[in-house]
């Protein structure tokens, strides 16, 4: 059950009439939203339901207790932290590593000429683990540094880890913001529904009108790049980063639309990451939720360990937290190699941060549009080419694919190109200029014009290229497999 579908969107509809009007406590409200959310991740996988139940009693009871030790044993509350931590990070290596652990050595034994059998071994990995583990980590460190108190209500706790907008792909939200959020009775709102109504259309036109119709074009790349050229390769690259952006800020965006109509406020999770000057600016830009959460509870405490070691400190901490991140997508030699090159673009930038301010003061350059456009334009295709591999099924296809690049430029891959350049080029154009207006912060309105005749002729116009262009059928989002 995607977002993006019709039977969503009547389990929504369904959900909201009693959520909003026959429920008149805030406890029936969150026994209901715990009750939604419940149903909504045993549609999409109703074994791994007692998962959750689970992990969410565990932390609940968890967070009491390091609370009470904060105040009587200090050092008794550091082990309950670590015990919370080495336990999400168990049930995330468990459902998500083992077989990758257990095929890496069933190979490595294979080669030296012992032969294992891991076909027993196989795990099936629950979708969204990655994202209620983080939840459930975050929470037991922040009762431990202070900055909340455990809730002593099973229902929100629960609730807060299953909810449905979010538990599939996020955004990750902290526990200090989110939880309060249940205090009160939600009532409906107006400014809430239009604004979560114009989060969810923005969402469903870049999902559904650039990263649907793009995908057929990169998977078909992407899967036989031995018979493409540089040109077609080199597109792929590009046209995949648009994709991979638009699929998952598509997700989010419904998934704060729909929070913001439930008068829940979630965490923001993109903010204009084209318009970035270099890769730690994408970072700050991209996937927001993650890279924060990864920086506070991993840089920085790294950052503090190896704080002797100076600068070699900082590159070690930088490169630990980036190969984390790109090991957080999945159990691929592709995701850790992903994670490496990005620490060591971070690392570049350091090094050369003073020498890079000295000739943009030597010279003028940190006004000039031209100089920011060529920063832009060489920060988005170093990402590029991360997303190349990113995307690759394997280490030895990332590699086949420099090398096919190496073979020289020749005619473009034409089968369904057509559609990308009549419909996704221009619903590119559309969302570049959106964001522009917004990074520029230009007086230029359309969703949210003063005009009432331009705000319902843009939703009318938004939801009619849609219906005509949007693949209604499309694929599910990319970070379900994450």
């Amino acid at each position: 059950m995607v977002v993006n579908s019709i039977n969503f969107w009547v389990f929504f509809a369904v959900f909201l009439i009693p959520y909003f009007f026959l429920f008149r406590k805030m406890m029936h409200q969150n026994i209901w939203l715990l009750l939604a959310s419940l149903f909504f991740y045993g549609w999409v996988d109703w074994k791994m339901v007692p998962l959750l139940f689970v992990v969410s009693a565990f932390y609940f009871f968890l967070g009491i207790k390091i609370e009470k030790s904060n105040q009587t044993s200090p050092k008794k509350a550091s082990l309950f932290t670590i015990l919370g931590i080495v336990a999400g990070v168990g049930v995330l290596f468990y459902f998500k590593y083992f077989n990758f652990f257990v095929g890496e050595f069933s190979g490595l034994f294979s080669a030296i000429g012992i032969h294992v059998n891991s076909s027993d071994m196989d795990i099936i990995m629950p979708i969204g683990v990655s994202f209620f583990t983080f939840k459930v980590m975050s929470y037991v460190i922040e009762i431990h540094r202070e900055n909340i108190k455990p809730t002593r209500n099973p229902v929100v706790f629960a609730a807060y880890v299953a909810f449905f907008p979010t538990i599939l792909s996020g955004p990750i939200d902290r526990p200090t913001t989110f939880l309060p959020q249940f205090n009160e009775r939600r009532k409906l709102d107006f400014c809430n529904l239009s604004e979560g109504l114009k989060r969810i259309l923005w969402g469903l036109f870049l999902k559904m009108c650039i990263a649907d119709i793009i995908s057929s074009w990169t998977d078909a790349v992407f899967s036989g790049y031995g018979h493409h050229n540089a040109t077609t390769i080199i597109a792929a690259a590009v046209l995949y980063t648009l994709q991979l952006y638009t699929d998952f800020c598509g997700f989010s965006e419904m998934a704060i639309g729909v929070g913001r109509i439930m008068g829940f406020t979630v965490t923001e999770n993109f903010c204009r990451p084209f318009f970035s000057q270099n890769i730690a600016e994408y970072w700050r830009r991209w996937h927001m939720s993650l890279t924060t959460w990864i920086t506070d509870y991993v840089f920085m405490p790294l950052n503090v360990a190896f704080r002797d070691w100076g600068r070699n400190g900082i590159f070690l901490a930088t490169l630990i937290n980036m190969v984390i991140i790109g090991m957080w997508h999945g159990a691929n030699w592709t995701f850790f190699w992903f994670g490496v090159y990005h620490g060591l673009m971070l690392i570049l930038i350091i090094l050369f941060e003073k020498q890079r301010k000295k000739m943009e003061k030597k010279y003028g350059l940190k006004k000039k549009e031209s100089y920011i456009w060529f920063r832009r334009l060489l920060a988005f295709v170093l990402f590029a080419f991360g997303s190349m591999l990113f995307r690759s099924a394997s280490v030895t296809d990332f590699i086949g694919m420099v090398k096919q690049v190496g073979q020289g430029f020749g005619p473009i891959y034409d089968e369904e190109l057509p559609a990308i350049v009549v419909y996704v080029l221009p619903s590119v154009a559309v969302m570049l200029f959106r964001e522009w207006v917004a990074e520029y912060k230009r007086d230029i309105h359309f969703f949210h014009s003063p005009n009432v005749y331009v705000r319902l002729a843009s939703i009318a116009l938004m939801i009619s290229t849609i219906i005509y262009i949007g693949q209604l059928d499309g694929n599910s989002f990319i970070y379900f497999k994450f």
